[in-house]
């Protein structure tokens, strides 16, 4: 006889169910004096904004985990205001662990808050107009927007609002944040669009949970986390294709928004081992007319919520939706929640990788500032003193700034007369202009991985800096001195640095070892393909010189690594690399001896700057000795 019993729900189903939207146990468990939460706490925990981790560093046999916790802003658009940063600055010092962290998803992480000042951090945030609520969790994440504020360029102002929209009209609307963080104080930092309003309790077909806390969630919130984001035609600063859903801004030729092309199903979380768990680029699913923005995201949202895989957890992104069914299903059902057809998609440009690095005129007299921040890492670190002068800017020039997607930071509204100082400001904390970035480490990104994340296999923060140098020495032994791609690393196959959409992509797979993932293109329209398991970090070079040789014999003109590795096919490569003999290095090599001291300030400039040691230690002597010459 067949079963008829329904599937048995994942256990976070139960634990959301019982949470009475988001209250419990939390807030139970946050009266007590404990140094960390149960583990339904922690569920419930992350859609408030945080993470509870521990150190691995400071873990010891015998002894109790190292608990701290993570906390992200959600900051729709990267939008920070001047108060905020401050905050968050004094945050880091007084609770954190001297850091701030921008990330990949336009936001700020907090690292190392214990339980017991977890309270006074969030209320903090929420006083200074900002919010963790929906940073983390089952549900609608960061809604990502390019960092550029033209105020000449009508679309890029149409991505920012509709950042906004769509990022309130998904906020979840359970009062338990305000109730747990600031004992039931509503503190609204600014006024939702109306139109957001009433389209957040129009019903549509079906698209509404009725008598619920939750309109458009229900109490079992999403299967799984929600990505979305608005950008421009041709700007794909936000990776477009690994979102859920993607808005691209149609206007008409004066400027005015039309309604926007629709991306939906993309994704980039997988697990190793597990053919059935991949990442996928998301789909053009059509046109949605201006006015009827709102309903569609509504649509596509319940299509997730009512139909996603709420039994395997790995299965229950919206791209496996998409494998599953098909485009034509999903559109249809989405339909079916609309309440009409979805129009052909407009005629787009390509898309381009974007960074907003360096100065801009933001098109109304005033400028807007792009500044590289390796790793997204915030800190002071002997003359690089990054911490302390992005405080001393935004104390004296009251600038609002935007993390952007690629976890830079842009300080925009700066007044011509303020130009000049500002950039003496940043040459005297030793911050290095983009012109002077080696293009690896301007491109490149890591997660933050070891020692905090408790999904880290590998390093990865710590360990690209030390991968870059070496990549571009492998570059310079080659005679490829000018190339660069872009580089991405993760520490975990869940993807938080997008290392899919890199044309060199490593992700930790064993303490140490890295599988590496090559091909795609370097605007990120493209997925890479795993090349190789169980790269040891040790073996890189011999993994990679014949590649880039390769690529340097054969290239087509003007063709980047990514395109190169797509376009040659893996068979090929590994049928160049098995015959390959390695380039050798008759260069004579010269040893001195430094003290430790110096030795660790000059790997740390190698690592802030992106060059070799060596080029710094023979630019450093050579320029000493000239000096010495002219006396």
């Amino acid at each position: 006889m067949v079963s008829t019993a329904p599937p048995k729900l994942s256990k976070l189903e139960g634990i959301k169910e019982r949470s009475n939207y988001l209250r419990e146990p939390l807030a139970s468990e946050l009266l007590e004096e404990t140094n960390h939460f149960s583990g339904e706490a922690v569920q419930v925990l992350k859609f408030h904004g945080s993470y509870q981790q521990d150190d691995r560093d400071n873990r010891a046999k015998g002894q109790e985990k190292d608990y701290q916790m993570m906390l992200r802003t959600r900051s729709p658009g990267g939008y920070i205001p001047p108060q905020l940063y401050l905050t968050l600055d004094r945050l880091s010092d007084e609770y954190g662990n001297g850091t701030l962290r921008a990330t990949d998803r336009q936001g700020f992480q907090l690292h190392g808050i214990l339980k017991k000042n977890l309270k006074a951090t969030i209320a903090d945030i929420i006083r200074s107009m900002g919010s963790t609520l929906g940073a983390c969790g089952d549900l609608n994440r960061n809604v990502m927007a390019p960092p550029a504020p033209f105020k000449n360029r009508p679309e890029y102002q149409h991505a920012i609002a509709y950042a906004d929209k769509i990022a309130d009209l998904l906020r979840p609307q359970t009062a338990a944040y305000y109730d747990i963080w600031l004992d039931g104080e509503k503190f609204v930092s600014a006024e939702e669009d109306p139109a957001v309003t009433a389209a957040r309790s129009r019903n549509g077909n079906g698209t509404i949970v009725a008598n619920s806390e939750e309109p458009i969630y229900g109490e079992h919130y999403m299967p799984r986390k929600f990505k979305a984001c608005v950008t421009v035609p041709g700007d794909n600063s936000v990776d477009l294709f690994s979102q859920d859903l993607g808005l691209v801004v149609i206007t008409d030729n004066s400027g005015e928004l039309q309604g926007f092309n629709v991306y939906v199903g993309g994704g980039l979380g997988r697990t190793h081992n597990k053919e059935e768990t991949f990442a996928r680029a998301a789909d053009l699913l059509g046109y949605v007319a201006k006015a009827d923005v709102f309903d569609l995201v509504k649509a596509i949202v319940a299509t997730q919520r009512d139909f996603g895989d709420r039994v395997q957890r790995r299965h229950a992104r919206m791209k496996y939706l998409l494998h599953d069914w098909g485009l034509d299903k999903f559109r249809k059902t989405v339909e079916g929640y609309f309440g009409k057809g979805i129009e052909p998609s407009r005629s787009l440009p390509p898309f381009k990788y974007e960074d907003f690095l360096g100065w801009h005129d933001q098109g109304d007299g005033k400028f807007f500032l792009g500044i590289s921040v390796q790793n997204g890492r915030i800190l002071d670190s002997g003359s690089f003193q990054l911490k302390t002068v992005l405080r001393q800017i935004v104390k004296t020039y009251e600038l609002p700034m935007r993390v952007t997607p690629h976890h830079n930071i842009v300080f925009y509204d700066i007044d011509p007369g303020d130009k000049k100082d500002i950039q003496e400001l940043l040459d005297r904390a030793g911050i290095v202009k983009e012109t002077d970035l080696d293009p690896l480490v301007r491109h490149a990104m890591a997660c933050p991985a070891l020692p905090t994340c408790g999904l880290a296999i590998a390093e990865s923060e710590r360990a690209i800096p030390d991968i870059l140098v070496r990549l571009r020495s492998l570059l310079n032994k080659l005679n490829l001195k000018q190339e660069h791609f872009v580089v991405r690393m993760t520490g975990c196959p869940n993807g938080c640095a997008r290392p899919y959409l890199a044309e060199v992509g490593f992700v930790g797979q064993k303490p140490g070892k890295y599988q590496v993932w090559l091909g795609a293109d370097p605007h990120q329209t493209r997925l890479a393909e795993p090349y190789q398991d169980d790269m040891p970090i040790e073996e890189l070079e011999k993994t990679l010189e014949p590649l880039l040789a390769y690529f340097k014999s054969d290239r087509e003109e003007e063709e980047s690594f990514g395109d190169f590795c797509h376009r040659i096919g893996f068979d090929k490569l590994r049928e160049f690399s098995a015959t390959y003999k390695p380039k050798s290095t008759s260069k004579t090599r010269h040893r001195i001896r430094i003290r430790d001291e110096i030795y660790d300030r000059l790997k740390a400039e190698s690592a802030r700057r992106g060059k070799p040691m060596s080029q710094i230690a023979t630019e450093a002597i050579d320029g000493y000795l000239k000096q010495q010459e002219q006396l």
